[in-house]
């Protein structure tokens, strides 16, 4: 048998060391479900005409000092989802914000009706499993009256008496995935028990929650 030249074997044993220390560093890696000082990109392959390719990006060091930082783009490049590094919270979207409401109830939604009648009315489309409605009622002198939210057709938290103040979170559907995207139709109804008066109401606070 020929021997093999001297410069070979040695290349094999390089070879066998170098596959011993691969495998060594595949089975002792992180798990990549965590990232240690570091960052993470999702990439999308553009297309000729489409120079953007990042999708989202998380990095350990953002632009604010140490502090990560969470980044999401759309199909063009634009900045759609991120967090403030700052403060914390939201940078973007920019989510509205109620305006400053009329505090003199005089010119509130109301009613003089002796049966339930919807006074305020209001469609959203449902991003978020739950929402949260507080509101603020009135009821004239000597009269009394309840307030009642129904949404989607059915109620939404209890009924209250006039000059309470209505705040309650609940589920406004049973099955997000079918739901997600729909407009949801928020009343407001009330109702005057006494002989005669009148009955207002005035949302001042609603929003959407996670489950």
């Amino acid at each position: 048998m020929a021997l093999l030249p001297e410069d070979i074997i040695d290349r094999l044993i390089q070879m066998e060391r170098r596959i011993n220390a691969l495998s060594t560093a595949v089975n002792t890696r992180p798990p990549l479900t965590e990232i240690t000082n570091g960052s993470l990109a999702l990439k999308r392959q553009p297309a000729p005409e489409d120079p953007s390719a990042l999708v989202a990006q998380f990095s350990t060091s953002g632009p604010g000092g140490n502090k990560p930082v969470l980044r999401v783009n759309d199909a063009y490049g634009h900045e759609v989802l991120s967090d403030d590094i700052l403060t914390g919270g939201l940078a973007r979207p920019w989510l509205p914000m109620l305006p400053p409401q009329d505090l003199a109830s005089v010119n509130w939604p109301a009613t003089t009706a002796t049966a339930w009648t919807t006074v305020a009315q209001s469609q959203n489309p449902i991003w978020q499993p739950k929402m949260r409605l507080r509101m603020l009622t009135r009821v004239s002198s000597g009269a009394t009256g309840q307030i009642r939210v129904m949404v989607g057709g059915a109620q939404f938290g209890p009924t209250v008496a006039a000059g309470a103040v209505f705040d309650h979170t609940a589920a406004v559907t049973a099955d997000m995935q079918a739901d997600f995207g729909k407009d949801l139709t928020v009343e407001v109804q009330a109702i005057v028990t006494s002989a005669s008066g009148t009955v207002y109401a005035k949302p001042v606070l609603m929003h959407g929650r996670q489950t």
